[in-house]
């Protein structure tokens, strides 16, 4: 294992105020989005619309790394560069998804599993041979009617766990992302209790696996009422909530927690972010920044519509988000920067 590298890339991910782009989307997910704008569900156009992400200009001013697909990180640009490539010239490190996906948890109604275990190693190997330097993982917690259970939670943070071990093994700092879930009806204080008893889960595991943890990511959700619970926090009680339960429960050796955005808007994830930099960054032993996917791209998604006449506006969109969110890891995000 190469510690000090790993930790370096781990640094690396979360300095200078920036963040990571996800784009790591599977076919129906993307699909699924393509859809809904009326843009043709295809792989060319899955590679076109990569490719204008990647070829933002000024993108690395705020993006650290960028999380890729399996299908993505063998794609190229038009003339035939490999967005890996791409990627790298431009300053930005390129990460790879490896998880294959949630199924039903045996025994555990209603709750998931992550998958993809079997053959990482391998996968890992050619990853890194192809230039990835980080890889993420997700473990979906459920809150319901007598969920999560203390078997899921337990079987997720294993998971996140051998994986990261696995991760590091290879030479890939390991984004580990245990997301408690926004659906649902469940109160702040619910979310609290349960993000803080999957966080002990998670650093408790990869204390078992022997991970490093100054050369890994943490990848959480913010600590938020559900969707459709009544009663909405505002942004400060959001910071103090989250801020308090990330103290409880991550080790000050982890070099950064980068939140998923979670179905949360571009500009509440961003003003969110802002109030938890805002509040507290000069007392924290971790750099907090953002790991967001729609948060960041979907504007410039609504505005390309798979049409190439609408490249540079789109890009445009796409760096006025990531540039939100830079200015959000300082603490100097406002909603004017929105009209702007």
């Amino acid at each position: 294992m190469h510690t000090q590298k790993l930790r370096d890339i781990a640094k690396a991910l979360v300095a200078t105020d920036k963040g990571l782009l996800a784009m790591d989307e599977s076919h129906p997910t993307c699909d699924k989005r393509f859809a809904a704008l009326g843009i043709p569900r295809t792989e060319e156009a899955r590679r076109a619309y990569r490719e204008l992400i990647v070829t933002t200009p000024g993108l690395n001013e705020s993006i650290s790394g960028v999380i890729l697909f399996d299908e993505t990180i063998r794609q190229s640009k038009k003339d035939g560069t490999p967005f890996v490539k791409a990627i790298t010239d431009a300053g930005i490190i390129p990460g790879i998804k490896v998880d294959r996906g949630a199924t039903e948890l045996a025994g555990h109604p209603g709750e998931k599993i992550t998958e993809g275990l079997d053959g990482l190693r391998d996968r890992l190997k050619e990853y890194f041979h192809m230039g990835a330097r980080f890889a993420k993982w997700r473990g979906v917690i459920t809150m319901g009617n007598g969920i999560p259970s203390r078997g899921c939670i337990a079987a997720n943070a294993h998971a996140l766990a051998r994986y990261a071990a696995l991760c590091q093994e290879a030479g890939l700092v390991p984004i580990v992302e245990p997301e408690v879930l926004m659906d649902g009806d469940h109160t702040l204080e619910r979310c609290y209790e349960v993000t803080e008893e999957v966080l002990h889960s998670v650093f408790n595991q990869l204390y078992r696996q022997m991970v490093v943890l100054e050369g890994m990511i943490l990848k959480p959700n913010m600590v938020l009422p559900g969707l459709s619970c009544r009663t909405q926090a505002t942004l400060d009680e959001v910071a103090d909530a989250t801020v308090r339960c990330l103290l409880r429960t991550v080790p000050a050796a982890v070099p950064g927690i980068a939140f998923l955005s979670g179905g949360q808007s571009g500009e509440l994830a961003s003003a969110r972010l802002n109030a938890m930099n805002a509040r507290f960054r000069s007392r924290l032993p971790w750099a907090l920044t953002f790991s967001y996917a729609r948060a960041i791209q979907q504007p410039a998604l609504e505005i390309w519509q798979g049409k190439d006449i609408h490249v540079m506006a789109a890009q445009h969109a796409l760096y006025h988000r990531a540039n939100c969110n830079r200015s959000a890891r300082r603490g100097e995000y406002s909603a004017a920067m929105e009209r702007a």
